[in-house]
Parts: structure tokens; sequence; C-alpha cells
């Protein structure tokens, strides 16, 4: 997901970690709000000019009269962005000031709270900001985030490093236990106090200027990186204007990939594409160009990742030490469920071992079907592992896509959150930023209470992103009795059929919707009352948690009966489908299960680094294959993210933390398996549990308590491994 403003301007200043992905330029490159920056204002805030005349008709100046407060998006242009965000920049500025200049003794409501609302207008452009940046963006845009981002950074760092605020917040943090405080101000309190402390609130002045200059540069190199990961993507294609070359692909699949008027068709690696075609083609030789389209992005030339993926993790390196810890894995990791980086490699390990082990029979399976007449590569992987399932289980994963089409699925996510939450749905017209959104009001049955707009982008675009993510329009707080509901959005990148047929699903990207719709309820069931900790808020290990547990339902037989009907005939998926694809549901875990860890542990190996360590670096491609050669990762198999593509941890808010979707599948795994064992997958009082202190909760108090309160127990790992396939393995001790 995108990171950003997430609980409002205050949580900007007060988490750097949730800003990795825009708020870490050199200070020779950094020009703030417009002004370059002179020696007079390097000690401060750069001065920022912003005209009534520059403002004049500006949509963001305006209260939006508009259904369910959804931004005017057709107002909406891009020159209005920057003056938009410099003025509600010197608002945010006065808002700290007010709270500093107060000359009252510092209290909870005009300190605490007071900057957990601080910035409301600088949160109002920067979440559409953000968001259109990531769905329809352009060279406009691009440009304008390499001057916004670092003019937030700036922001961020100075409220982070104001010594008179600080001492504010000390001074009610230190009588927090005569205040009488409810729950929730208590949990304000505490994660205000804790954010400024691990922001660096305490250190000497000379370190605090040196992090801040590094968090400066970050914000431009991170800014980059996914710019020139975009660029890559979009600039690969493959034009195809012989048909024998696509033997092997299904007619639809030929179709969303034509180019309308013209007997040409365009290969791209946009993700939906790129797994299809890899699976359904015939050619290797295509193959092996897509493989390596894919695998090759921002790898070379222009678009060159390596060397920024070098400087950023030298910096984060570098920053870790200024504030006393021994890598910045160590920094990310102490407020996380994993607590340590060593734990959580000692996590990946366990279920690497009998992945890895999997894997190698898989590659020993496909090579017995091809024979002697080539060695089986990275490039055959996905096509060969689906003829061996097909002559394995009898079941071609292609049979079940008419069964899945998107109205259907979702309203099969619908209805199982309908019947797990007791709320309603109903679709509305409402203005989005792209004409093929659509949108539902989110009801409470039982009080009649409106929870909220959802809103969802189904279709890849060269102006899109490529992945699956959840983001808000706008986030949730119910302070002073002005309750303010959520705009949830949802995006996938599937392939646009041609016009007039529908959209058909692979059943993985059933599940992918299942897991962004959790995302989704997590931020839309929310009854926090702060923006600090509201929704999905909360440790990166935990927050995968409310999506994964998910994607179960997609796949149980009692509710695939119920959703999965065929879009010609209406007829249910047949049960002897449904054994056939449960029975082949673990099969290429070992692949799935290494490429993931893969990444995972080169994430963690990237972040372990001491700054010293960091520093002898040269060449990502070199330590990459280092890392993975230690673990023995076997040459077939391509981590999930090479280094030069991994956005999650160099352009996004994962770094040290792409471990978190395992971590969080012990939750899950373990969470549904109450489920199971209750006889009823939809057991009212379990789902009342996991409603209250699941998705309702978001960070009020610590993941793991979070967990027990819900299941009654710490989670064990046995579910997890039994689910991927492993359950009779014995992972060896350590």
């Amino acid at each position: 997901m995108k990171t950003y403003l997430l609980g409002g301007a205050a949580a900007l200043a007060l988490s750097l970690a949730a800003c990795g992905q825009k708020a870490e330029t050199s200070e020779e490159d950094a020009v703030i709000a417009g002004a370059e920056v002179s020696e007079e204002e390097s000690e401060g805030l750069p001065e920022i000019i912003v005209t009534d005349a520059e403002l004049e008709g500006n949509p963001f100046r305006q209260e939006w009269d508009t259904p369910y407060g959804v931004p005017p998006f057709a107002e909406i242009q891009d020159a209005h962005y920057l003056p938009a965000t410099r003025k509600a920049v010197l608002e945010l500025r006065a808002d700290i000031d007010a709270i500093v200049s107060n000359p009252d003794a510092p209290t909870f409501e005009n300190t605490i709270v007071a900057l957990d609302g601080a910035g409301a207008s600088l949160d109002k452009v920067i979440r559409v900001f953000s968001n259109i940046t990531s769905t329809d963006t352009n060279d406009t845009l691009r440009d304008l985030e390499a001057e916004i981002w670092p003019m937030l950074t700036r922001e961020q760092t100075a409220i982070s490093f104001n010594p008179e605020l600080f001492e504010r917040v000390k001074a009610v943090y230190e009588q927090r236990d005569r205040l009488g405080l409810d729950e929730q101000d208590a949990r304000l309190l505490e994660l205000t106090h804790r954010d400024f402390v691990r922001n660096g609130a305490d250190l000497a002045p000379g370190v605090k200027t040196q992090v801040a200059k590094i968090n400066e540069e970050m914000s431009g190199l991170t800014t980059e990186f996914g710019r020139n990961l975009l660029l890559s993507t979009k600039d690969f294609k493959i034009e195809i204007t012989d048909e024998a070359e696509l033997v092997g692909l299904s007619e639809d699949f030929k179709g969303a990939l034509k180019v309308k008027g013209e007997d040409k068709w365009v290969l791209t690696v946009d993700r939906s594409v790129y797994e299809t075609f890899m699976t359904q083609s015939e050619n290797r030789d295509l193959r092996a160009k897509m493989f390596d389209g894919y695998r090759l992005r921002a790898s070379e030339g222009e678009y060159d990742n390596g060397p920024l993926a070098i400087k950023i993790a030298q910096l984060r390196a570098k920053k870790a030490e200024l504030m006393g810890y021994k890598s910045h894995a160590h920094y990310q990791l102490e407020t996380r469920m994993a607590k340590t980086p060593e734990a959580a490699e000692e996590f990946l390990l366990r279920v690497w071992e009998p992945g890895l082990k999997r894997a190698k029979q898989e590659r020993a399976d496909m090579q017995e079907m091809v024979g002697g007449e080539f060695q089986i590569a990275g490039h055959d992987w996905w096509y060969y592992s689906e003829k061996v399932r097909q002559a394995r289980y009898a079941f071609d994963d292609n049979a079940l896509k008419p069964y899945f089409e998107l109205g259907a699925v979702r309203q099969g996510v619908f209805d199982v959150t309908s019947k797990l939450f007791n709320i309603s749905f109903e679709p509305v017209e409402v203005e989005a930023w792209n004409p093929i959104v659509k949108s539902w009001t989110v009801t409470d049955n039982e009080t009649g209470e409106y929870l909220g707009l959802f809103m969802a982008d189904m279709y890849a675009r060269d102006s899109k992103r490529g992945g699956a993510w959840m983001s808000s329009y706008r986030g949730a707080s119910d302070v002073d009795g002005d309750n303010v509901r959520p705009i949830v959005t949802n995006n996938l990148n599937l392939i646009q059929p041609v016009e007039g047929e529908p959209t058909l699903m692979r059943f993985d990207e059933v599940e992918t919707l299942f897991h962004e719709f959790g995302h989704g309820m997590h931020g839309m069931l929310t009854q926090i009352r702060y923006k600090t900790f509201f929704g999905v808020n909360g440790p990166r290990d935990y927050t995968e948690f409310p999506a994964q547990i998910l994607e179960h339902w997609a796949g149980a037989p009692e509710v695939l009966s119920t959703f999965a009907t065929h879009y010609e005939t209406g007829e249910p998926i047949p049960l002897e489908l449904i054994d056939k694809m449960n029975a082949a549901a673990t099969f290429n875990q070992g692949f799935k299960t290494t490429e993931y860890i893969a990444a995972a542990l080169l994430d963690l190996r990237w972040h372990m680094l001491t700054s010293e360590e960091a520093a002898q670096i040269t060449n990502a491609r070199e330590f990459e294959k280092k890392v993975l050669e230690e673990y023995g990762l076997i040459p077939e198999i391509e981590p999930r993210y090479r280094t030069q593509y991994f956005s999650h941890v160099f352009a996004g808010g994962y770094s040290a933390g792409y471990y978190a979707y395992l971590w969080s599948e012990i939750l899950d795994a373990d969470g549904f398996t109450a489920f199971r064992e209750s006889g009823d997958i939809f057991d009212p009082e379990l789902a009342a549990q996991l409603k209250k202190w699941v998705y309702e909760a978001g960070g009020l108090r610590e993941a793991d308590e979070l967990y027990r309160n819900f299941r009654g127990s710490d989670p064990t790992i046995e579910p997890l491994l039994q689910i991927r396939g492993f359950g009779e393995e014995k992972p060896s001790e350590g």
C-alpha cells in the first residue's frame, strides 16, 4: 500500500517507517516548495510563498459538497497540487506553532489531541495526490512527486526534532498515570511519545542534523527508485504480428492482448499478463524473452536501480547507527511482533527448509516430464508446473475461470463479510478518478450506522503502478463528536477484456481480491477515534493478518458454491472441480514458498548490514547473488523480487519487513483453524471476536494482545505448515 499521512500530519511527522516510501534528495538537489535552500535556512525550514492568485479556484481550498465527501476529481488538475500542498504545509506549521506557543501548561487535549489533528488540509491534498500518482500518473505528476515528497520530509523531520514540542509531549507523558485517561486516550499518548523518541527527538543536536540530511536524501532516492521501476516496466513491450507465435494462449487472453483494429498483439510485463502468458504459452523462446524482460527490469541503462538500492541501504544503515541501533532491521523490528531480525530470519528458515526441499522435487517432476529434450530453466517453471498439475490431478486451472467472473467474485466477498460482520453493501453512482471505478456504501445492519464508502479500481493500465493494494482517500476519526467515516479503495491490475466480454479471473486473482478486501474492511470497520492508530495502522507483521485470513473463505467449498457460477449458464461450480482444486492446492508450494522467502531473506540481509558493512557494497547484483547462494536457492527459481525492482522495500514501507506476509500467515492459518474447529466457518461468537479485536481495533493494543483476545491463545506454526503441505516435514532445529 502507498504510505503517506496515514494518521494525519501528526502521524506523518511521527512515523518515519510509515513514510519510507516517500519520506526519504540530496541536499544539492533538494528544492523545497520552489525555493532553493540557503545557508541561512539550512538550520530551519525554508520560506514558503504561495499567493492568493495561485490558489484561486483550487478545489483543495474549498469544502467538498460532494456525495460522501469524495474528492471532486473532474475539477482537480495537475497544476492544483503544488500550490495546495504549499498552503497546507504553512497551515501545518501554524498548527504546530499554536501547540508549542500555547501559554497554558501541556495537557492531553492541548498537546496530544491537538497534534493528532494537526495538518488536516495537508492530509486532504496528499491523500488525493498519493492515490492518483499510483493509479493515473503522468510525466507532470512524476516531476511533482520529486518536489512534494522531499518537501514533506523536511516538515516531518522539523516536527520530530522540535525540542519545545517534544518537551510538551514528554510533560504529558510523565504524568500519564494521573490523568484519568481511557484506553484510547492512553494509547494515543503512549504511541505519540514512543514515535517521537524513535524518530530521534532525544538525539544530540549535531546528530539530529545528520539524520535530517539522511531523511531528505532518502526521499529523493526512494522516489527515483519507484519512478525508474514504473518507467522500466511500461517500457518493455513485445509486439507480435504472427498469431502462430501465441500458440497455447486462450482465446480470451489473446483477445485482451490484441491491439484494437490491427493484426497485432502486445505483451507486457504487468504481473497479470506475465503470469498468464508464462503459464499458457507453448513458445519457449518467447517465454524466455518475457522471463528476462520481467526479471531484468530497472537493472540497466537510465533506469538502473542497483546504485539507488545500495545508496538507500547505506543511508538507512548510517541512520540506524546514529540512532543507536546495530542496523536498520534492528530499528525497524523493535516495535513489531518479530522484535529482532534474527527472530524473523529464524522463522523464515523454518519454512524455507521444507519449502526448498519440495521445490527440488517439483523441479525433478518437471524434468521427468520433458525428459532429455532440454534442461528445465526458470522460464519453464510456470508452464511445466501447470502441465504436471494437469497430469497429476486431472485439473486445469483454466477450467476454473468461467466460474470466476469479476462481478460474481465481488458479490461473493460482499456476502462473506456481510455474514461475518453483519454489514451490507449498496452500489452507488459516485464520480471517481477513472470511469472504470465502481463504488458502494457500507452500513452496519444492527445499528444502521454508515461505515464508509468503498471504491474499486480493478484493471491495469499504463498510468497505473503494478500489483494490488488498499488505500484511502479519507481516514476515520471520531474526536469531539465529529464522526468522520473513511473512503476506502481497492486496486487490482486485472487484464481488461475485449468490450462486451466478461472479466474472468484465475483463482489466485480471486484470492488477491479477497485479500485486498480484507485490508479494506480493516480500514472500513475501524472504531478508533484517533487518526494515529485507526484502521490499518499497526506493525507490518500484523496488518497483513486481517487481509490474509479472508483469503481462506475464498476457497472454502461452502462459500465457492454460493458465488462461483458459470458466467454463461449460471450453473454453480461442480463439487468435483472444487475437490480437484483443493486436492491440488498444495501443488507447486515449494516454488511459491521458496520464491517468496528468498525475497524476504534478501530484504532482511540488505537491512541487517551495519553502516560499515553497507559502505563496502558496490554491486547490488553481486550482493544479491552471494546472499541467495548462501541460503541454497536453486538457479531455476528467481526471488519474487530482485533488488532492482523490490519496490516494497526500496520505494515502499516494507523495509526489513517483507517477511511480514509469512509471519501474518501464522496468524491467519491459526485463526481460520479456529473457525474450522468450531464446525462453522461463520461461527457467530468467533466472528464477533474477530470483528471486535481485529477489524475494529486498529492499533488499540499491541498486536500479540489483539490476536490473543480474538483467538484466546497464542498462534502456533503447525497450521501454516499444514496448509502449505509441509505438515509431514520435520524442519531441523535452529
